[in-house]
Parts: C-alpha cells; sequence; structure tokens
C-alpha cells in the first residue's frame, strides 16, 4: 500500500468514525468550520439542487452541460455506490487519491465537530476550492433547509426536481411540509427552478419563494415536453424526462442552452434504469427506493417492452425476455407500498429478498411476508438464485435501496468497493 493510499485509509476509517452522527440537521457547526477555513463555499459559483428524486440525475445532467460549455466544474453528490471519491467530481472526474486524502484530512481537523455527511461537504468545498472550480452542482442530502449544503449563500440558481413522500420523520407528513423544507433552498434574487409538483406541493414552494424573495420559474409553465425536450437525446427510463425537463430549464437560466445536447449526450448517471451485460445475461439496475421513485421504474420497463432506449447497447431489450427481482430496502423507507408495486417486475417464484448494508435493513423474511418471495443469506445468493431461475437470456432487475444497487453495480463489473454508509 502506498503513502497515499495509507493516508486515504486512514483518513477515511476517521470519516467513517463519524457516521453514527447520523444525517444531523443543522446549519450551525458547518458554517462554523466555513469561517475557520476562510469560506470555501465562497470560492465557486453554484446552483444548488433538492428534491425527493431526481435531483442526482439532475445534478449531472447540469454539470455536464456546464462542461460542454467549458467551465471547469465541481459536482458533489450523495451517496456514492461504489467509492467514497463518486461523490466529490472535478470536470466530471472522481477525486484521485491525492486530492481526496488532502481534501478530507484539512476537513477532518478544521471541521472536528462535524458529523459525516457535514465533513464530507465540507471536503468537497475544500477541492473545489484547491481546483479552482468555477461551477459546482451541489446535491442536497436530506430536505433542504437545515442541511449542510444550504451553507452556500448566493447559488446562480436553486432547483426544486419533484416532491413525494420519504424521509417523513425528518421532513414531515404532508406534500406540504415536504415542499417547505426542499423550497428553503432558494435565496433572495435567485432563480428558483420547480419541476412538475402536485398542487398542494406547488402551493408552498410558491409561499417559501415569495417569503425569501425567489423568482421562481415552474417547468409546466416554460416548457413543453414534445417541444422542448424530446429533441433532445432521449434519456433511459422514461422517469428520466422529468429530469430532463428541469435540468433544460436550469440551462436556460443559466443561460448555457446552446450546450444542452452535447452536454446531456455526455452525461452519465449509474445505477439508473442502466443495462449491464455479464457473461451470465443481463442485469439492469435501478436505485427506486420510494413509492414515487417504484411506480417510475414499472412505467419505464413498460415503455422499453416496446421501445429500446437510446442509452442503451446495441441488441439490448427486454421484449420477450423472462424477468427475476432481486430487492431489498432499509427499514426506514416505506417499503410497504414499494414492494407491491415493483412485486410487478417478477412473478413470485422470480423474486429475491436480500438486506442491504450501510442501515438497518428490512429482513428478507418480513420483504416476503409482503409480497411472496424467496429470502437470501446476502447478494450472491440472490443473483444465482435469480440468474437460474431466467437463464442467460433473461433479465434480473435489481432495485430498492440504492446502497444494495451500488454493491451489485461493483460485484458485475468488477470495480473496487468502499464501505457503504447510509449518508
Amino acid at each position: 500500500m502506498g503513502v497515499h493510499a495509507d493516508r486515504l485509509a486512514n483518513a477515511l476509517g476517521r470519516l467513517y468514525a463519524r457516521a453514527p452522527l447520523g444525517m444531523r440537521l443543522g446549519l450551525g457547526t458547518m458554517r462554523a468550520a466555513c469561517a475557520r477555513s476562510a469560506h470555501p463555499e465562497r470560492s465557486f459559483e453554484c446552483v444548488h439542487v433538492a428534491g425527493t428524486n431526481g435531483k442526482g440525475s439532475v445534478s449531472a445532467l447540469v454539470e455536464s452541460v456546464a462542461r460542454a460549455a467549458g467551465k471547469k466544474t465541481g459536482l458533489y453528490t450523495s451517496p456514492h455506490l461504489a467509492r467514497f471519491a463518486e461523490r466529490i467530481r472535478i470536470d466530471g472526474v472522481p477525486l484521485d487519491d491525492s486530492a481526496l486524502v488532502e481534501a478530507l484530512e484539512e476537513a477532518l481537523t478544521v471541521g472536528h465537530d462535524l458529523s459525516f455527511f457535514e465533513t464530507a461537504t465540507f471536503a468537497a468545498f475544500l477541492a473545489f476550492r484547491r481546483a479552482r472550480v468555477e461551477l459546482a452542482v451541489l446535491e442536497v442530502g436530506l430536505g433542504g433547509r437545515l442541511d449542510a449544503t444550504n451553507v452556500v449563500e448566493a447559488p446562480l440558481a436553486a432547483v426544486v426536481t419533484r416532491i413525494a413522500f420519504d424521509h417523513e420523520d425528518r421532513l414531515g407528513n404532508t406534500l406540504g411540509q415536504i415542499a417547505m423544507e426542499k423550497a428553503s433552498i432558494a435565496k433572495a434574487g435567485a432563480p428558483l427552478v420547480v419541476g412538475r409538483v402536485l398542487p398542494e406541493a406547488r402551493s408552498r414552494i410558491v409561499e417559501v419563494a415569495t417569503l425569501l424573495g425567489a423568482r421562481i420559474r415552474h417547468v409546466d409553465e416554460e416548457l413543453d415536453l414534445e417541444r422542448d425536450a424530446l429533441r433532445l437525446p432521449r434519456p433511459a427510463g422514461k422517469y428520466q424526462l422529468a429530469n430532463v425537463e428541469v435540468a433544460l430549464l436550469t440551462c436556460r437560466v443559466l443561460g448555457l442552452e446552446p450546450y444542452v445536447e452535447r452536454g446531456f449526450s455526455a452525461a452519465r448517471w449509474p445505477g439508473r434504469f442502466e443495462w449491464l451485460v455479464t457473461d451470465q445475461g443481463p442485469v439492469l439496475l435501478d436505485a427506486a427506493h420510494n413509492p414515487d421513485g417504484a411506480l417510475g421504474l414499472v412505467e419505464s420497463i413498460h415503455e422499453a417492452l416496446v421501445e429500446r432506449p437510446s442509452s442503451w447497447p446495441q441488441g439490448a431489450s427486454l421484449a420477450g425476455r423472462p424477468r427475476a427481482l432481486v430487492f431489498g430496502s432499509l427499514a426506514d423507507k416505506n417499503y410497504r407500498t414499494t414492494l407491491p408495486i415493483l412485486a410487478t417486475i417478477g412473478e413470485a417464484s422470480a423474486r429475491f429478498y436480500v438486506e442491504p448494508k450501510g442501515r438497518k435493513a428490512v429482513s428478507p423474511q418480513d420483504l416476503a411476508q409482503i409480497a411472496p418471495g424467496t429470502p437470501c443469506e446476502g447478494l450472491d445468493e440472490a443473483l444465482e438464485h435469480a440468474r437460474r431461475t431466467v437463464g442467460p437470456h433473461g433479465v434480473i432487475v435489481v432495485c430498492g435501496s440504492v446502497y444494495l444497487v451500488g454493491e451489485a453495480r461493483a460485484r458485475l463489473t468488477g470495480e473496487p468497493m468502499d464501505p457503504p454508509v447510509a449518508l
């Protein structure tokens, strides 16, 4: 193990030791750490993205367009699929070991009292400053109002992608309450781009934007899906069309629309309706983990039975192929509603349940009580049983927890994997 590898392992160990603090909501400790380091969050322009689903995809699309426009970009997202470095990207590339070590060591030292997620966010700000990033796209971790990323003071634009039920224990039990938390990343004088949301959420977003002095821009008022979005490269997964719309309007607001087609074509966001070809047969990965995401995945599968997504490899198709479901959920997710939606992907004899890593998970036995299927000891067993069931021509759909999708992707591609952490 080299010097950088030793230091990185040590830094990641110290970082992961902060995981028990959880996803701490509140801005005080984060603001203090930023002040102690001469405010790295002020060293770059940024776009701030919140939403129940789609915020990672929108962030990746906007960053890719900014890069196509010639800007030096940063991208901060969470969680990671395989390697922690995926969370912090410069010009589309995860930080190398040297840059990651420097950012983490400074963040851990200066931000001695930060939680895991706060430290990761602070490290991203430090890395962006050191790399002289011009435009950073920041994905909210949880909610928005009290999320660590919300220490940024003057984004070029704030974005709310979708509003649906998730994290009700932290964000509220109504769409209006959840919308308020997410829309509170809006800043005075800056545009707030809002995707297609239900009336209850929309009225609360307008209320928050008005109170904060933000200039609201609604996708459903400014874009026509047929005219604007469908002339662009068609994304994999029908549900991604809504994300394309939000990203397109955001780029228009930023003055980057001439670079949209090239940027969208180059954008990659693994684990979202992603088709993998393996020696044993095809696998479809999707991080659908709540009812809204599950409905989007099932609808996208139905559409893909008729039309192959353009981003899939030549010959990739769901038509005529048997399907098996591999599913797992964290215990604090709404799995009782999500699983029955996803269970339609495979027959009872082709559903296999597993515990995701990263945080307390639902037992496979409990999942089998909701929708009949086979509990498995681990992912390898689930994938083996699923492949035996559908054969080399069939498709295994791995979904539910993003941490399960990340583990499956690493196994199937042979990529190294850092320990998962559900923060």
